[in-house]
């Protein structure tokens, strides 16, 4: 039986020569590439991980902190390099996310997450 961390990093070698992951990567450094383009995305990520931080150390985010955010969303989403950047991301998850799935079937097997509850 073959080591089950072969198989991982298999998979990892894999998922970095999916079509998805090379688009992702090209799509990522036309953003890098692009410096208003990068300047925005950079914003964009700061937004995303203060407002995910102040959310796991429990605290309120202003009702100003919410629309700051939407203003940088609104830019992002106007800029044809990071919005395609967005979509190439969200494919590749779709990918990994049907992967986690299949991963974690023996453990839905043993706790029964399959089956309907009762």
């Amino acid at each position: 039986m073959s080591n089950i961390y072969d198989n991982a990093y298999s998979l990892e070698q894999a998922i970095r020569e999916s079509t998805e992951f090379k688009n992702l990567k090209e799509a990522y450094e036309a953003v890098m590439s692009d410096s208003e383009s990068k300047e925005m995305f950079e914003s964009f990520r700061d937004t995303q991980l203060e407002l995910q931080e102040k959310q796991m150390q429990g605290l309120e985010i202003t009702e100003e902190e919410v629309e700051q955010a939407r203003n940088v969303v609104e830019r992002v989403q106007g800029n044809p390099v990071i919005s395609k950047l967005m979509e190439e991301e969200q494919r590749l998850n779709l990918i990994i996310g049907e992967i986690s799935s299949i991963i974690t079937k023996p453990l839905e097997e043993v706790y029964g997450f399959d089956q309907e509850q009762h």
